[in-house]
């Protein structure tokens, strides 16, 4: 695996590859690698003839309390993982690299922004959608991967790249899960012992309200309430728990039939998310069509 940590260098091999005639995948990450992050090199490497993985802790998506100083940064470890699953290239920019000079530009996907996450972190998925459509200038690659765990994250991007004409593909990688299923993710570091015992509670009251609704509820603000309320009598402090249309995460209505529950919570100070994507029962003219599902 080569690692260059310019922006020119990256390109020159991005070029050559294209001289070469062979597609490129890219990955970005902001390090601190899981197994989350492996399953999406692994599967850009079923998917293009190259394969690149990002790690910059983009400052700009980072609100003035939020964690950018204490972010977990372990490069070492990180560039060993990315060895042994047998990436390309790595790209390993500085903030100075990437934002040679104050930015003047921003970058607002509207409605979806505002959203779920967005309400309680102003300007995050601005800057999400900054760095990433830097970086997908800079490389210019044929498929971007990005992890399903991250949804609302996912389905910004894939507005900023439609409307902006972006030429990509963009793949959406299900969310990797500990055995006790709860979603792998860099801040899961920041938990106790005790925290980190409860919090597989979150993806169980996401299947909760999710076979809820596959039963026949259609109520969903009682679902939403009775979840909500579940995980704040059990230590959690519940930002949102929302059952939405998985197409532009407006609230759902019973007549939607691809649903997604988006959900974030924090156990003492760790602010985690997670959500889970199904499909309703649409019986077909013969009524056999089996629930889609993808938790």
């Amino acid at each position: 695996m080569q690692t260059v940590t310019n922006i020119e260098a990256l390109r020159a091999n991005i070029r050559q590859w294209r001289q070469e005639r062979q597609s490129v995948a890219f990955v970005p990450t902001m390090g601190n690698l899981h197994a989350g992050h492996i399953k999406l090199v692994t599967t850009a490497k079923q998917q293009a003839d190259k394969v690149v993985v990002s790690i910059f802790v983009n400052p700009t998506q980072f609100g003035p309390n939020e964690d950018f100083a204490s972010y977990p940064r372990t490069e070492q470890q990180d560039q060993a993982k990315l060895i042994e699953c047998d990436t390309d290239l790595l790209f390993l920019p500085s903030a100075k690299e990437m934002y040679p000079q104050p930015i003047q530009t921003s970058i607002s996907v509207g409605g979806l922004s505002t959203l779920h996450c967005g309400a309680s972190r102003p300007g995050h998925f601005d800057g999400v959608a900054l760095v990433v459509c830097k970086l997908l200038n800079i490389l210019q690659p044929d498929l971007l991967l990005l992890g399903e765990k991250d949804f609302q994250q996912l389905a910004v991007i894939r507005r900023m790249v439609a409307d902006l004409n972006i030429p990509v593909a963009i793949q959406g990688v299900a969310t990797v899960r500990e055995t006790d299923g709860l979603a792998m993710s860099s801040r899961n570091g920041y938990l106790s012992a005790a925290q980190r015992r409860l919090a597989p509670r979150l993806y169980q009251s996401l299947c909760a309200a999710r076979d809820t609704i596959l039963a026949g509820k259609d109520d969903y603000q009682a679902v939403e309430d009775q979840q909500r309320q579940l995980l704040q009598q059990a230590g959690f402090a519940v930002d949102y728990f929302n059952v939405c249309r998985s197409d532009d995460l407006l609230p759902a209505n019973p007549n939607d039939h691809t649903l997604v529950i988006l959900l974030a919570a924090r156990l003492g100070t760790t602010r985690l998310i997670d959500n889970v994507y199904f499909c309703k029962q649409t019986p077909d003219r013969t009524g056999f069509l089996p629930i889609k599902e993808n938790a």
